[in-house]
């Protein structure tokens, strides 16, 4: 009998966990929600920076563009690290990255020097999430996977939340600089986790029995797009691609579409987006829950389903309480779909390459994102079509691809995470 059934209700699910499955746990979540931190400041501060350096809008949407690309190439080095050296190290090495090149780019004496200094950033912020995940759900229970999936996932909106409401609070006295200066203080999570975060046993045992059985999977990368593994790759591929195109469609130029088009003030822009980040990490505790019931997929297209019907609500208005009340219920949403990420992708694939499978079908999503922003800036502004428009079209086409996506892949709920040699199995299948 697994464990998911062996005696899950004869302790509450929080007494469940040991204390180095919460360490692990913790250090997932402040890998992710500080991630957040530095690289959403920047989504506040592009019309700030756009005036500081002289700039169009649509070449500093690049910035965060190149960011995004970049983090491909950051989570596949890490996955294969976390695959084949432990989970601790890259997440602490990517944690370090991006928190010194927020504070670097605060220095930056020309627009190229942002724009350099952020791309790079963009390594050590792909890096952070494989890792962290893998940690985070290799060591955690099976019976509230889901929930602490979709919390760890969620606080996201925490360090978004942060970056909003101090650009509504001190934007004014310290500076768009300021703001990225804050950025380094993330760093100092390193020490905490450095003294007490341990390796996942499954991740160890897996290890032994690959030397054991001089089986090393030396190219995980290679691995996932073997016979058994490829279309289970493939759909993960478009799911994430999916979530990623809605995320930065709803969320990636909101803060300048209220600058730019409706000419509000840094506390009038601020204050929507605090409230749906807290709207977003609140739900994700209903939807996590929810997943551990009816299902991941489920748990994920219920709440997609819902952000399809209101994104017309806030974007097809200009009456402020209308957009703050329409973007706070998209925040529990829309933008709180993303839950299972952590979870549904982690169980999907083997221990022998889960970090670089989880790290390449995550993060291939923001190639794709990274277009979101310079085609709907372009659009509002030298196709005289303003932000709402185009942020509408890609949202909603977004979601329904999130959809079919999800309709299309297979179901994990119950999925018991082993340290079996699963590879050389998988191959094997005609």
């Amino acid at each position: 009998m697994s464990g998911y059934a062996r005696g899950a209700s004869e302790v509450p699910w929080w007494k469940e966990p040991t204390k180095d499955q919460w360490y692990a746990f913790v250090a997932a979540w402040l890998g992710w929600t500080l991630d957040a931190f530095d690289f959403t400041v920047f989504l506040v501060l592009v019309s700030s920076i756009a005036k500081e350096f002289n700039a169009p809008l649509t070449a500093v949407t690049l910035v965060f563009t190149l960011t995004l690309w970049m983090r491909l190439l950051g989570a596949v080095a890490s996955g294969w690290m976390a695959d084949r050296m432990g989970r601790k190290a890259p997440l602490m090495i990517s944690i370090l990255w991006y928190s010194v090149c927020n504070f670097i780019a605060g220095f930056s004496p020309t627009f190229i020097f942002l724009l350099i200094v952020r791309t790079i950033l963009g390594i050590g912020m792909g890096a952070e999430w494989p890792a962290g995940a893998a940690l985070a759900m290799e060591t955690w229970p099976i019976r509230s996977r889901g929930l602490m999936s979709s919390i760890l996932q969620g606080s996201w909106a925490l360090g978004y939340l942060l970056s909003a409401l101090l650009y509504a609070t001190i934007f004014q006295h310290i500076g768009w600089r300021g703001m990225l200066w804050i950025g380094v203080l993330p760093a100092l999570a390193v020490i905490w986790i450095r003294v007490y975060v341990k390796e996942p046993e499954i991740w160890a045992e897996n290890q032994a029995n690959q030397k054991k059985h001089n089986a090393h999977v030396k190219a995980p990368l290679i691995a996932i797009f073997r016979s058994g593994l490829i279309w289970n790759t493939l759909n993960a591929c478009w799911w994430m691609a999916s979530g990623f195109i809605v995320y930065y469609s709803i969320f990636g130029l909101f803060a300048t579409y209220l600058t730019h088009d409706l000419h509000l003030t840094p506390a009038e822009v601020g204050w929507p987006l605090v409230f749906t980040n807290a709207a977003t990490f609140v739900a994700s505790f209903f939807w996590g829950w929810l997943s551990d019931k009816i299902g991941r997929r489920w748990a994920m297209i219920i709440p997609g389903l819902l952000g399809l019907c209101l994104c017309p609500v806030y974007l097809l208005t200009t009456d402020y309480m209308t957009i703050v009340i329409g973007f706070t219920l998209q925040g529990a949403c829309a933008g709180a779909m993303y839950g299972q990420n952590p979870s549904f992708l982690t169980e999907r694939f083997p221990t022998e390459v889960r970090a670089t499978a989880a790290a390449f079908c995550y993060h291939q999503g923001a190639i794709f994102a990274g277009t979101v922003g310079p085609v709907i800036a372009w659009l509002a502004t030298d196709g005289g079509m303003g932000f709402a428009k185009p942020m509408l079209i890609f949202t909603a086409g977004g979601l329904v691809s999130f959809v079919l996506a999800l309709l299309c892949g297979p179901e994990t709920l119950g999925k018991e995470m082993v340290a079996d040699l699963e590879i050389v199995a998988v191959a094997e299948v005609p």
